[in-house]
């Protein structure tokens, strides 16, 4: 038995492990890489998955960074089945039309600036809205618990992860040569005691377990603790006339989001006049899917639910979703709440309120989930002191407020609670959807703790499983990091200024209006050395 890891290897974001085992080809989930530009690259490295022979999906849950590249992979030939969760398979339907939306807008804004600037459109999107409505038929739905076999010699069972509504612990059982090996992929594991959903399964047996380390180098703080920090960003800008700024994942962040402004409401700690804004026409679609599917959710909801009351609602709740009723917010005067994605701030609506509010000093930005390397919500919470939104330079004067305890996904402590109920001393652990950092410090508590053998895989790397439970054999990707020639780059930026400096007296001479022009240019390209020397 062969394992590809295709994404999230030594990275969160592209989660996607292929799985050779006699004549059958499968792969657990599909995710879109996300954040710094060197790693979104591999999302056009379609050959590295041969879609046309993958028999068949399972999807651990509907995040964009484990289902993303679906639609990619039906332009590219694949056929197959895709394995979910019952809500798993409704939400994948809206978010995979809203990231192929997203990729069509995308690349028309970049053509249209190359047409501007008298070049030749030539951007593609990574796929179309038909390539994500062609996933919609493929999508065969399981429930918790429920076993079944999507081809011969291969067993599969969904267990609840926890994490958001839907998502799913894989247990796979795999026949080969006589031999049965179990295989465990975590998904993302869930926040024990979060809002809305209920706590991960436990799971006692595997022979290999693929485990995510997001957050494995720290925990969060406690719910009571992150609710009195959001109380407090919205006391911040109530009391200064200013808004809230929340980017947040359409799945399960904004709907714990609403259920935490619920909680403050009915202790009396959110104002009665300051509204709440939903700006996020996906958002207000996932809601009203996390009604339907009551049964999913943890028994305090239910109960809730079942009394007439709704954490989901609030009386100053106001739906945005058309482009006009966004771009009203934005004019509105007075003290808001506004929840709207991306969560990393990487795309959509709420790029447009970072650039209306982030330079405001009673402004407050709450980032309530993780921030990928090279995102724009990483960067701030770093402590950028400008970030360029549209193509303009904006200063961060809002107060930053970054509230881990709203995580769907379990800390370095409940990681290592959740893995103390496995068994088989002898189960090989593989660290996947982690930075590397993270990781290292989660494999060095396992160790510590229970004394399991940790591999951190590399991106491509290919892992050979024996059929007596071991790894016979490693093969790591043949590649190179990515060549960064400062010096060839700093040398040509020294002769241009030499030959700017050499024509001064040129300049000088020409009409105002050319003069002016080339003195913007010039400004621009200091700020952007500034830029560079802040980063230093």
């Amino acid at each position: 038995m062969k394992i590809t890891f295709l994404g999230a290897a030594r990275t969160v974001t592209g989660s996607c492990y292929i799985i050779e085992a006699g004549k059958t080809r499968f792969a657990v989930d599909c995710g879109m890489f996300q954040g710094a530009a060197e790693i979104e690259k591999r999302n056009w490295e379609t050959h590295v998955y041969d879609p046309a022979n993958i028999d068949f999906f399972i999807i651990t849950h509907a995040h964009i960074d484990h289902t993303g590249l679906l639609p990619l992979m039906a332009q590219k030939g694949f056929r197959g089945p895709v394995y979910a969760t019952e809500p798993t398979g409704d939400l994948l339907k809206i978010l995979l039309l809203d990231s192929a939306h997203i990729q069509e807008v995308e690349a028309g804004w970049k053509n249209k600036k190359m047409q501007r600037n008298g070049r030749k459109p030539d951007v593609l999107p990574l796929y179309y809205l038909k390539d994500a409505e062609a996933i919609g038929p493929l999508v065969k739905v399981k429930a918790y618990d429920d076993v079944f076999s999507p081809a011969p010699g291969v067993k599969v069972k969904f267990q609840d992860a926890g994490h958001i509504l839907g998502a799913a612990i894989l247990e796979v059982f795999i026949e080969e040569n006589g031999a049965s090996t179990k295989l465990v992929f975590s998904g993302d594991i869930g926040r024990r005691h979060q809002l809305l959903m209920k706590d991960p399964s436990a799971i006692s047996a595997a022979d290999f377990l693929f485990m995510e380390s997001t957050y494995g180098n720290r925990n969060h703080k406690g719910e009571e603790d992150s609710l009195a920090e959001l109380a407090d960003a919205i006391n911040y800008s109530y009391s200064r006339r200013e808004k809230v700024i929340i980017p947040a994942f359409a799945v399960e962040r904004t709907q714990e989001i609403l259920y935490s402004l619920y909680l403050l409401h009915q202790r009396g700690q959110l104002p009665a006049d300051m509204p709440v804004f939903l700006d996020s026409p996906l958002a207000i679609q996932v809601t009203e899917i996390f009604r339907r599917y009551r049964s999913y959710l943890d028994g305090e909801t239910q109960s809730l639910l079942k009394n007439g009351e709704d954490p989901l609602d609030l009386p100053q709740l106001k739906f945005s979703e058309t482009t006009a009723q966004s771009m009203e917010i934005n004019e509105l005067q007075g003290p808001a709440v506004v929840i709207s994605a991306s969560g990393m701030a990487n795309a959509g609506r709420i790029k447009h309120h970072l650039r209306h509010n982030l330079w405001r000093p009673g402004a407050s930005i709450v980032f309530v989930g993780f921030q990928a390397e090279g995102t724009p919500g990483r960067k701030m919470v770093d402590g950028a002191k400008k970030i360029r939104i549209f193509n303009e330079d904006i200063a961060i004067s809002a107060k930053i407020f970054t509230i881990g305890g709203f995580s769907a996904h379990a800390g370095q402590d409940q990681l290592l609670d959740w893995l103390g109920n496995f068994q088989n001393k002898k189960m090989q652990i593989f660290l996947v959807h982690g930075e590397l950092t993270a990781q290292e410090y989660l494999a060095a508590a396992i160790r510590n703790k229970y004394g399991f053998a940790v591999e951190i895989p590399e991106y491509l790397e290919e892992v050979q499983l024996s059929v007596d439970r071991r790894i016979e054999a490693v093969k790591k990707p043949e590649i190179l990091p990515p060549q960064v020639d400062l010096n060839t780059t700093l040398d040509a930026l020294k002769t241009k200024i030499e030959y700017l400096n050499a024509i001064r007296q040129n300049i000088q001479q020409l009409p105002s209006a050319r003069k002016a022009e080339i003195n913007e240019l010039l400004k621009e390209a200091d700020r952007n050395i500034a830029e560079i020397k802040a980063r230093l």
